[in-house]
Formats: structure tokens, sequence, C-alpha cells
């Protein structure tokens, strides 16, 4: 073995002994829905952690002990920042102490589209600036295949360190499901792919001392794919079922027994259901960032472009089938009092990015319907420049409304009372299912 390899190798001997023993120290890079829980699941592991958080508010928060994310309760922050296993840092002065740096940053989709990778570029500016020999870099964030090796790599190396010589870098794609309360962290498999074996192992190491199940794959441009492959089943699923919402109404059939019935087959088939669109950070967005990869390479991803077609129109279409329950009543959408229940992106959570509930009551607004909404998740939501805030779900509030909307279905919210007040109920989720009243669903 030459000197190169050897000084890796007991650079991969030291790390692994760390995480081991639970001496190596932890940095995560964004405190938000990923970067928290994880932070968390590492520190109740016994690791110190660090968390760095650019937004002195939630740093200030966390340090009280208060947390912002509502699957990672108060009390057990509270109790990890006391017994100083978690710290957070808003200058990034303590990334040169860490053995392992998780990046857990947003990715976000620019309005042409594009990825905007600038979080993940700052990040890694921050992190170069301090790299050190030996360290581990694991980027979370969800990002098209090719980015950890033609993006952070040479931004990481701009230091002058080399990976898989100075440096460890893998990617993991985060499987966070907001809300949801049998699949955490911990029995959630994880998917870990390096730029090299080396990089692989500890990464599976270190993720192997918190969760229970490690899935390692060839590369990290593998494993980038693997989570959008993910999310793109998901929205092309999800616009199939959309349109055989639509193919139903057509027929005069409901949808919802269909898809029902069909679940009944033991094997082949897997139930997705239709509503008023897509929503939430991950579902209608990753399935662009491989379109956008795909399209620089000379390759049309129609399955992909088909779906994004198909569930960009729902909210239209969910708009069309309230005006046409209103004109039942002999009503214009024009003039009519709509109350929307639910504006979350989907149930018992507050977030309400990419709520196809937004571009539902943007729509009906727009023809000149007096809109309001009740959430009881979200007290306020900002859409199209507008500021809308949650009304109490009074029995008068249900009453004057010329048709009630239910966009989102809370399972808090007692349906039946809203159908037997309501005069007309439009159902996009099939909250009201068996309610007897003046109901229509999707």
């Amino acid at each position: 073995m030459d000197k190169a390899r050897r000084m890796v190798y007991t650079r991969a001997v030291e790390m692994e002994r760390k995480i081991r023993e639970r001496t190596a120290r932890v940095g995560v890079v964004g405190l938000g829905y990923v970067g928290l829980p994880l932070s968390v699941e590492f520190a109740r592991a016994g690791f110190h952690v660090v968390g760095l958080e650019v937004s002195r508010e939630r740093a200030a928060a966390l340090r009280r002990g208060r947390s912002y994310i509502s699957d990672v309760p108060s009390r057990e922050v509270a109790d990890l920042v006391q017994e100083g296993l978690l710290r957070v840092d808003t200058e990034g002065r303590e990334l040169p102490r860490c053995d392992a740096v998780i990046i857990c940053v947003q990715t976000p989709l620019r309005k042409s589209k594009e990825p905007d990778l600038s979080t993940i570029v700052a990040a890694c500016g921050a992190l170069a600036k301090r790299l050190r020999r030996g360290q581990l870099v694991i980027l979370e964030s969800t990002t098209y295949p090719g980015t950890t090796e033609e993006i952070v790599r040479p931004a990481l190396e701009s230091s002058g360190l080399k990976a898989g010589k100075d440096f460890f870098l893998a990617f993991s794609p985060e499987r966070v499901d907001p809300g949801n309360a049998k699949w955490k962290i911990a029995n959630t498999p994880k998917v870990v792919g390096g730029v090299d074996a080396a990089s692989t192992r500890l990464a599976c190491a270190l993720y192997a001392s918190i969760v229970r199940q490690v899935v390692p794959v060839s590369s990290a441009k593998a494993a980038e794919l693997v989570k959008l492959l993910e999310n793109s089943f998901r929205a092309v699923n999800i616009a199939l079922v959309n349109e055989m919402a639509q193919i139903c109404d057509r027929l005069g059939l409901d949808v919802w027994e269909v898809v029902r019935a069909a679940a009944t087959k033991p094997f082949g088939f897997m139930p997705f259901w239709p509503g008023p669109g897509i929503g939430g950070h991950c579902i209608p967005k990753d399935p662009q960032l491989l379109a956008w990869k795909m399209k620089s390479l000379n390759f049309e991803p129609r399955f992909i472009q088909l779906a994004t077609v198909i569930n960009g129109g729902m909210p239209e279409y969910t708009v069309s089938r309230v005006a046409r329950a209103l004109n039942e009543d002999a009503k214009a959408l024009k003039g009519s009092r709509i109350l929307v229940l639910g504006v979350a992106y989907k149930p018992e959570v507050s977030d309400f990015r990419e709520s196809p509930a937004l571009d539902v009551m943007h729509l009906l607004a727009e023809s000149g319907a007096k809109v309001g909404y009740h959430d009881a998740f979200v007290p306020a939501a900002k859409a199209a420049g507008r500021t809308w805030r949650s009304r109490a779900l009074t029995d008068a509030a249900v009453k004057a409304a010329d048709i009630v909307v239910i966009l989102t279905a809370h399972p808090t919210v007692d349906y039946a009372r809203v159908c037997r007040l309501a005069r007309r109920v439009f159902d996009a989720r099939n909250a009201a299912v068996g309610v007897k009243g003046r109901v229509e669903r999707l």
C-alpha cells in the first residue's frame, strides 16, 4: 500500500472508531424540517451535534429549548440543549471541529423551472473555507443527478483538499414525511452513495448509528436518482388517478368507489387518491429537477411532463366543479360566498408550501367569489400577493357560505356537522365519505 492510500485508510479507520464510540462531532447545516429532526436523532444517540442555522430567530428559539418543527417536541430539544448534546451556531465557526458535516438546505425551483442550487453553493463555500482533512461531508438536499460530483465536489475542493483523499464525500437523500406518526428517521431505510468506496462505507456507518437499515448504492449519482424516482413515481400515479377522476365524472361514476374496489386486488395495484392538485416541498418540485437534467442531455422525460400538466391543471378543474355545483343553486362564482376547509398541503401539518388549496382560492377570488378559509394548523397564509387569515369554523360561518369546499382533510374537523349545516359542499378529498347532505365529491 503506497503512502497516499495508507493515509486515506488511516483517516477512514479513525473516523469509524469515532462513530462507533460516539465521539464523532456531527455538524448539520440547515435546521429546517430535515435538519432539525436529524440533529435531534444524532444527539439522542449520544453524539455531540452542532447545527448551523443562519436564521437568528430560529437559533434563539432552539437555544431556549423551543422547537418550530411540529414533529420535534420542544421538551426533547430543551433536554438535549441542557445536556450539551445539541448546540446551535449561526456563523459556521464550529464547522472545523466537526468530524462529519451534513448539508440539509433547501433546493427550490426558479420560476423558469430550473433548479436553484444557490443555498447548496453557499453552504459548500462556507464549508470549504473551514474544511479539514479527515472530515466526512454528506449532502441530503434533494437535487438532480450529478450535483454531488459536479457542484459540491469542486466547491469543496477549492479548499485545496481532494475528495476521496483528504476528505470523504457522499449523498444520502432525505426521506422525511412531515406529520407521519409511523415512519420516522429511525425506521425509514437510508440510501447512501459516496464518491468512492471509503466515503460510502463511512456515511453508512454514521447513519447506521441512528437508522435501523442503511442501503448503500454504487455512487452519489445513483443515490440522487433514487429520491427523484420515488417522488416521480408518486407524481405520475397521482396524475393518473387525477385523470381517472375526470374520466369518472364524464362517465357518471364515483372515482373513490372505483379506486377502493381496484385496491382489493392483492397484487399489481397500489391505490393513489385524487385531489385538487399536488403540493408540499417534494412532489411538485423533484420530478422537475430530473426533467431539467434530462432535457440538458437532449432527452424528453414525457411521463414526467405529462404528469406535471395533469396535476397542474387540477386547481382549475376543481374550480370548474365548484362552479358547476353552485350552478345547481342558480348561483354564479362571482359574488358567491365560499368557505374553504384546509389550506395545508396535507392533513395535520402546518406546511402550506405549494399547496394546491392556495391556487384554488386564488382562482376562485379571481372569478369574483368572496373566499375565506378555516385551517386550525395554518392561522395565516400568503398567496398571489395577498394574505389570507383563518376564520373560526362556527355554525354561522358554515351557514353563511353558499358552498363549503374541502381541500385538505384535517381529521380534527367534524365533517358531519359541516355537511349538516352547509347549503352545499364540494369535497375534493372524500373527507365527508358516508355523510349525508348536499355533498358533491371530486
